[in-house]
């Protein structure tokens, strides 16, 4: 009996296939004290800021917001809007980017999360976890949770 070949296919895994939708935003015009209050009740380290129409303008992060405490109480600065201490320009990457080149940018980027935008529109966030999620669900780990 003839050897037959088999064709293997892999459907490269896409960064909208993990990304997270449930977005925290805030407008550039408010106040970083209020900023700080939303992170720390929403227990998260991060918000982007957006316009209205959803365009991605920056991110304002718990660093951001430490060296903002630290430089205020220094100068007697309190408050300000947060388009005056957010970090710009975002490294982003689009819905349908390969997962595993975004994971090696990641990977050799400082930043945890990279907001996800299509046509200059925020659609979500793909952070460190998620992109751990999808590897544990390939073979890099031998689970299938």
């Amino acid at each position: 009996m003839p050897l037959q070949a088999v064709v293997v296919t892999t459907v490269p895994l896409r960064v909208c296939d993990y990304m997270t939708v449930k977005l925290h935003t805030v407008p550039p015009d408010t106040e970083i004290t209020q900023v700080v209050q939303l992170l720390i009740d929403l227990d998260i380290s991060g918000v982007l800021v957006t316009e209205e129409s959803d365009v991605l303008l920056g991110i304002l992060t718990e660093r951001d917001c430490i060296a903002v405490a630290t430089q205020a109480s220094y100068y007697d600065d309190r408050g300000g809007p947060v388009s005056k201490f957010m970090s710009t320009p975002v490294e982003t990457c689009a819905p349908n980017d390969n997962l595993i080149d975004v994971a090696v940018r990641m990977a050799d980027s400082p930043y945890r999360r990279f907001p996800v935008v299509d046509e200059r529109r925020l659609v979500g966030l793909l952070s460190r976890r998620d992109v751990m999620r999808a590897l544990a669900h390939g073979s890099w780990f031998g689970t299938s949770k």
